[in-house]
């Protein structure tokens, strides 16, 4: 892998679900080499418990399971969320799924068995797109990820810290939802600790650039992106 992908992967998560348990934790030890959270499911099911209580980037799910298959658990996961990047492992027996995958927004195939070339190339597509994105927050308000800053009325230019950045990419990734406090000590503070105070000021600091309320507070909870 070159260094921007390793260096954009080393803050993201991923979700593996396969029920194979040797093949599973095959996977899963090549992940966390690149990956700062790596979670893991045998099903279906387990998979969707996780991915409400962590809400990982990406996702790396199997068809074929024994409880709860993988097309189920997509369509789960479509139901509010577009944006999550969802890596299936096919074989060319799933062929009957194929129209099934289509309409579900996948966003990568990865025909089996796996290897490292396969999982780079899924990988590279995500780091691309991510680079790549421009984010409308609002009207009025675009976030250019790459250039990390905001367009106010298609001519105003905000610069951003990447920590800032990064906070209104997950109010986006998160919106019609509150953005809880633990994700923002989690995704933002990394091995640090998160203070109160730290992120008040944080929050002070961010809306003091922005020219249109958009950062919302649900006291004792988090922060929703506001653009009413």
């Amino acid at each position: 892998m070159n260094d921007l992908l390793l260096n954009e992967l080393k803050n993201t998560s991923i979700l593996c679900v396969e029920d194979e348990d040797g093949i599973r934790q095959m996977i899963v030890k090549t992940l966390k080499y690149y990956f700062k959270d790596v979670y893991e499911a045998s099903n279906g099911e387990d998979a969707y418990d996780l991915y409400i209580e962590y809400k990982p980037k990406i996702i790396l799910s199997d068809i074929n399971m024994n409880k709860g298959n993988g097309i189920d658990f997509v369509k789960k996961v479509r139901k509010n969320d577009l944006d999550t990047m969802i890596i299936m492992l096919t074989a060319y027996s799933n062929e009957e799924y194929l129209m099934d995958l289509i309409n579900l927004n996948i966003n990568h195939y990865i025909l089996k068995p796996l290897n490292l070339s396969k999982l780079d190339s899924a990988l590279d597509k995500y780091v691309n797109n991510k680079i790549d994105k421009k984010v409308i927050l609002c009207e009025n308000l675009v976030l250019d990820v790459q250039k990390r800053e905001l367009l106010y009325n298609e001519r105003d230019h905000i610069s951003l810290r990447k920590r800032e950045k990064d906070f209104l990419c997950m109010l986006f990734d998160n919106k019609n939802q509150i953005t809880r406090y633990e994700q923002i000590e989690h995704e933002l503070w990394s091995e640090k600790s998160m203070t109160s105070h730290a992120l008040k000021s944080f929050i002070k600091e961010i809306r003091l650039k922005i020219p249109l309320n958009i950062i919302k507070n649900v006291p004792q909870e988090g922060y929703i992106l506001n653009c009413e």
